[in-house]
């Protein structure tokens, strides 16, 4: 997003992160908000620091900020001459006498940015199952997600960010549960007791992005995490309880374990 700002390439950018010697503060990533705050800020900085480098093109290039096409790093269309982002800026802090008097600006910039209303994703869920009557084991045939995260930055990430958000979501609808006995001693203390899906659980999944970029933030993004996330219990619970309705059978809590399925399956048999 800073390489297509500035007009640059993307492996001349370098994010420095996580020191506290470089970044005076900052927070977590959760509640869908690392595309939509980061790139917002990263991109109205770009900005601010590709208007401040172009200034400085300009007096270089004896033209007008107008007539530079900032796209293309600095350079006079239909013309051969051009500038490097280097240039300007050797010219800024090495060579004296190269800007006019006053025309010397930092290319060093700050900026802070906070969208006011929220950022999250409406995703629709859509799930086919199977269940086993004989052993409760519960077996998804086709996963289908519909969501409308704004403008998409990189498709294979947001995919990505749904398959593991619905891995997770069947994780919480059909195995994942904490368990104590009476005596308050934790009884899914580890992977051999704490069920969690593996590939073989995980259905392969459809995704539609459908991209109504948000007016609220800057480059139209939303955040991604929660579209997977909180669809896919309820969708798979109410799955469930459409293949249980013949038999009287409704759905009140999860995770839906093969345990309680067999349960609720026997005590409804004549």
């Amino acid at each position: 997003m800073i390489a297509d700002e500035l007009g640059v390439r993307i492996e001349d950018i370098q994010i420095l992160q996580g020191d506290s010697a470089v970044v005076a503060h900052g927070t977590l990533t959760y509640a869908s908000r690392s595309a939509a705050l980061a790139g917002g800020v990263a991109t109205l900085a770009a900005r601010l620091l590709k208007d401040r480098v172009i200034r400085a093109a300009s007096h270089l290039l004896e033209a007008s900020v107008e007539d530079i096409d900032a796209r293309r790093g600095g350079s006079l269309p239909g013309t051969d001459r051009s500038l490097t982002f280097r240039e300007p800026a050797k010219a800024v802090y090495s060579e004296i006498g190269r800007l006019p008097r006053g025309a010397r600006e930092e290319l060093e910039v700050t900026k802070i940015y906070d969208p006011y209303f929220g950022t999250t994703t409406s995703a629709t869920h859509i799930v086919a199952l199977e269940i086993d009557r004989e052993t409760g084991k519960v077996r998804l045939d086709r996963y289908v997600v519909a969501e409308d995260c704004g403008r998409v930055i990189n498709p294979m990430i947001v995919d990505g960010q749904i398959h593991g958000a619905v891995a997770q979501g069947i994780g919480a609808a059909l195995y994942e549960e904490v368990i104590y006995d009476d005596a308050g001693q934790l009884l899914t203390a580890s992977l051999a007791d704490y069920l969690v899906p593996s590939a073989t659980e995980v259905p392969a999944m459809t995704t539609v992005h459908l991209e109504a970029e948000s007016p609220s933030t800057v480059g139209g993004f939303r955040g991604m995490g929660e579209g997977g996330t909180i669809g896919a219990p309820a969708a798979i619970a109410n799955a469930l309880a459409d293949a249980l309705a013949p038999l009287g059978i409704e759905i009140f809590e999860l995770p839906m374990t093969p345990a309680r399925l067999f349960g609720l399956i026997n005590q409804a048999r004549p």
